[in-house]
């Protein structure tokens, strides 16, 4: 599992942490049963203190998507609650509106955008260039 904080990110890295281990739930790269990093460990490989890794583990466990066991670590919970919260919509809706404030920088109009998208959704190049570079991404991140 690869995480990364973002400094210049205006989000608190606790909630990077939260964001990408829901992330992860949500796209199936975690699985119900597996381990996550211990907080020392993870804490020492993104650089932040341990209060930081310990809050966000807090915050993931009280909203149900990991459970935490004294002694033997946390996990990712059985059960997914990751939609439940909106979660996925909220992270499809702040993509979208990226998008949108693109494609009006670059004087794109709403039907060109729509057309862009559905070309794109009917080549299935999209989920193609995502495996792409999520391939590269865990690559060039296994060193890790």
């Amino acid at each position: 599992m690869h995480l990364e904080i973002n400094p210049r990110d205006r989000k608190p890295a606790y909630l990077q942490i939260v964001d990408q281990i829901k992330m992860g739930v949500a796209s199936g790269r975690l699985q119900p049963r597996d381990p996550l990093p211990s907080i020392r460990q993870l804490a020492e490989r993104l650089r932040i203190n341990r209060n930081t890794v310990d809050k966000a583990y807090r915050e993931l466990d009280r909203q149900r998507v990991i459970r935490t066991e004294r002694g033997r670590g946390a996990f990712i919970a059985e059960s997914n609650p990751v939609d439940e919260d909106g979660f996925r919509d909220r992270v499809l809706s702040d993509v979208i509106d990226r998008l949108i404030a693109k494609a009006r920088a670059f004087r794109v109009s709403d039907d060109e955008v729509l057309d862009l998208v559905q070309k794109r959704l009917a080549g299935g190049e999209a989920s193609d260039d995502l495996d792409e570079q999520r391939s590269r991404s865990e690559g060039k991140h296994a060193k890790d």
